[in-house]
This record gives C-alpha cells, structure tokens and sequence, in this order.
C-alpha cells in the first residue's frame, strides 16, 4: 500500500510532467497546423488576390497548409468579427482592407468586435493607389484643370463612388474638403458599374482602382488625372499624385494588412510577420502582385499598429470634417 508521502511525490511529479508538456508544446514551432486567412470580401478583388498570392508563398515557407476563407458581408464586418472571436493561436487570421479594421468602426453605430481590442495588427501585406480619372467630356489634362473646372460648373459635377464610406468616397470627400470644392455623390455597389457609369458619361469623375480603371484610360475612354498617394505609382509613372497637384498632404491608399485575434502570443505574432516579409520578398510574388495594381508593403507588428493608428486619425477626421453617415 502506498504512503501518503509516496502519494504526493506521484502527484508533484505528474504536476512537472503536465507542466512540462504544455511548455513543450508552447515552443512548439509555429505552425503546426493549416492556417486560415479570412477575407471579408468575395473572390477576386484585391483583398482576396493578395490573400491567396501571399497564402500560397506561406504554405511552402511553413510546409502547412493555408487556407483562404471568404466570409462575405457587412462590409468586411463579418469576417473581422469571427477573427476577433478565434483562437488566440495564430491559427485564423484576417486580411483586412481599410474598411473592417479602419473606416467601419467610424460609421457603424453597432459592431461585434472593438477593431483596437480585439484584433492584433501583424504585418501589412499591400497597398495601391486610387487613380482619379474623368470622363473624356470633361476639359481638364490634370487635377488642377479639374478643381478650375469644378469651380466654374459648381454644383453640377457629379462623382462615383463604389459605396458610402469606403476609401473612393473619402478620397473625394478629402478632395473637396482640401480645395473647398462642390461636387454630387453618386454611390454604387461596387467599382464595376461606377466605372461603367463614368464611361458611359453618366457621372463625371471617379476615385477608382488603379487596375480596372488604367485599361480604360488607355482606350481613351477614361482620362488620368492624378493618383492619390504622396509619390507616383511605380505601375502608372507618368501620372503625377495630387500631392504634384497641389493638395499637399494628400494621402490615401487601398491597402490590405494582416491581423490576428488580439492576445495571440507575441511570439507567434513575430513570427508570422517575419515570414510574410520572406514571402512578399520574393521576385515572383511581387511581380504577381504588380500585375493586379498591388505593391508588396511588409512591415513589423509595431510598424503596422503605428500605421494604421495613423489610418484611424486621417479618417476620423475626413469622416468628421465631410459629415459621413452610412444612414
């Protein structure tokens, strides 16, 4: 029969066995499982684009399966939502446009997750430009021929945008509030069909996607006025930023980043970060992702936070100064 000394002695050790074990376990290398990246957004469009391109590059770094997941809806809401309620473990992770983690927590009166609190910023992944272009009926060869044109038709030009609140229609937002300029909004449920409408002339300028907008350009069914970031695009070097134009300050970018569920070990965190700067580095994923309209922007966990601390601070105000509602 067993002592009580001999008793506890089992349990102590069976206590530094457990302990052991779940040491071992986390520092375990990272991952050891399929990862998923959720995209709340379908198929196809730039967030999705970049999930994959990179999701692919992370599956042959990590020899794990990576899984790109659409949950589509709310504006991306839906997709950070579940991210924000995942594991802590590294193992579901978000890839984020402005909207989910930047722009919608600003106009949304309700959310299911605190976008600060509960989702960890990892890396960003991309960024692009919007392009400002204008129907060919329109006199004007560059942004400053376009504010002079405004001001003489006040009231009477028009804009697309491809939905309330979302970075096409706070660039033009931004746009009138720097040149103190009147211009109509017309929303539409995509950038598609406002490209199509500008085309056909139906509205007059248009912050769009610098992809889907330079072929029209090119036919010279579109002009190209300006893009919206502080330099030239490397994709579109001859046409110069608003920046160029005189809008110093101007700054706006369709860009994707990384996030995890906020209290994911750092450890974890740093990890994932340092292996998407391995995979964007690669000549062959840049390059893939050019071919969309996307430079490869990697960054640290610190780096990422501080920038879209940055984000939230631009479009608080542009939201603020324009009087953005989603009602």
């Amino acid at each position: 029969m067993r002592t009580l000394h001999q008793i506890k002695r089992s349990m102590l050790f069976a206590a530094i066995a457990a302990l052991s074990a779940v040491s071992a376990s986390a520092g375990a290398a990272y991952p050891e499982q399929a990862v998923k990246i959720i995209v709340g957004f379908p198929a196809g469009g730039a967030t999705d684009v970049i999930a994959r391109v990179l999701g692919a590059e992370l599956s042959k770094i990590w020899d794990q399966t990576v899984v790109v997941e659409n949950r589509t809806g709310a504006g991306g809401n839906i997709a950070a939502a579940y991210v924000a309620k995942a594991n802590k473990d590294g193992y579901t992770l978000l890839m984020s446009s402005p909207a989910e983690t930047v722009i919608n927590p600003l106009l949304y009166p309700e959310m299911q997750y605190d976008a600060q609190k509960d989702l960890a910023p990892v890396s960003q992944a991309g960024s692009a430009p919007l392009l400002l272009v204008a129907h060919p009926s329109v006199p004007a060869k560059d942004a400053r021929g376009l504010i002079d044109y405004i001001r003489k038709n006040s009231g009477k030009v028009s804009y697309a945008s491809s939905g309330t609140g979302g970075p096409q229609h706070l660039a033009a937002e931004l746009f009138k509030l720097m040149t103190n300029t009147k211009i109509l909004h017309v929303p539409y449920k995509g950038g598609a069909p406002a490209i199509t409408d500008l085309v056909g002339g139906q509205v007059q300028i248009f912050f769009a996607g610098l992809p889907p907008a330079l072929p029209f350009v090119k036919s010279g069914k579109a002009n190209a006025l300006a893009v919206t970031t502080k330099s030239r695009s490397e994709l579109a070097p001859e046409i110069p930023s608003l920046e160029e134009s005189g809008l110093h300050g101007f700054d706006i970018q369709n860009w994707q980043g990384v996030f995890a569920p906020a209290g994911t070990p750092q450890t974890v965190i740093n990890k994932i970060s340092a292996d998407i700067a391995t995979a964007l580095s690669s000549e062959a994923v840049r390059k893939t992702l050019a071919g969309q309209g996307i430079s490869a922007a990697p960054s640290s966990p610190n780096d990422f936070k501080a920038f879209v601390d940055n984000e939230r601070r631009k479009y608080a105000d542009i939201i603020k100064a324009a009087h953005v509602s989603i009602n």
